[in-house]
């Protein structure tokens, strides 16, 4: 039997969340493993629903879109109003951007808030490197990739004017994700 992993990042559009998830593949690929992955979003690039979805396997993927959701990656609250149900009960993780979504209690999955959103701005002076975080954050509190690939597949796919911020991104990420380990 295979170990598949389904990941889902979702928000709206112009967050970055299409990049995230060629990120997240990317990496997945450097490390070894097989991955397939879809993204869509609504009729407006930006502004509207936008979702990116991973899959990552030890062997050929069969079906590249979702069927449940290992991970759920959310930066709004449409997005985790949409999505939340679709978490694999008891083992299921769900990372959302705390000053954007307000988590529903008594659900049977991990939640971890991490102030995405508000670091960006505060740190960083760009909101639009919320989504990395969220991203360093999901390394710092799970295996799915490793941080070497991480860092390679930003190398790779983001402009080399943007390399210093998202790597500054990815690591106020992991630092922000720490404390979710205990």
């Amino acid at each position: 039997m295979s170990k598949i992993t389904q990941v889902r990042l979702s928000g709206y559009g112009g967050q970055g969340i299409v990049l995230a998830g060629l990120l997240l593949g990317q990496a997945g690929s450097i490390d070894g493993k097989r991955v397939a992955g879809s993204s869509s979003y609504g009729v407006q690039a930006r502004g509207s629903g936008c979702k990116s979805e991973v899959v990552f396997s030890d062997r050929a993927v069969d079906f590249p879109h979702l069927t449940i959701a290992d991970i759920l990656v959310v930066m709004s609250q449409r997005a985790y109003d949409d999505f939340y149900s679709d978490v694999k009960a008891d083992s299921g993780l769900i990372f959302y951007d705390q000053g954007q979504v307000v988590p529903k209690e008594g659900l049977r999955v991990k939640q971890i808030g991490i102030p995405a959103t508000e670091y960006a701005i505060k740190k960083l002076k760009n909101g639009q490197v919320a989504i990395i975080i969220l991203l360093g954050a999901l390394l710092e509190n799970t295996d799915i990739v490793t941080i070497e690939a991480i860092r390679e597949a930003i190398h790779t796919h983001v402009s080399e004017r943007f390399l210093p911020i998202n790597l500054k991104a990815l690591r106020i990420g992991m630092e922000l994700g720490r404390p979710a380990n205990g």
